[in-house]
């Protein structure tokens, strides 16, 4: 026969238990060439650099400012 817990585990043990399954939210940091934020380690959505290289080249300078002053 399988073991069989002889208590009823609380809900504080079991969030405990369960700790690390938490929803994680993106670490945001600033781009070197505009200074907006971004998700770590993706080109910038704004201007399209990664790590001091061009990735995207946008034809329009207002469609790369992605909405920036709301």
């Amino acid at each position: 026969m399988p073991a069989v817990p002889k208590k009823r585990t609380s809900r504080a043990r079991q969030g405990d238990r369960r700790q690390h399954l938490r929803i994680k939210l993106n670490e945001l940091n600033l781009c070197r060439q505009c200074r907006q934020p971004k998700v770590r380690h993706r080109v910038c959505p704004t201007c399209g650099t990664y790590k001091g290289r061009t990735y995207i080249e946008f034809k329009d300078k207002t469609a790369a400012s992605g909405g920036g002053n709301a």
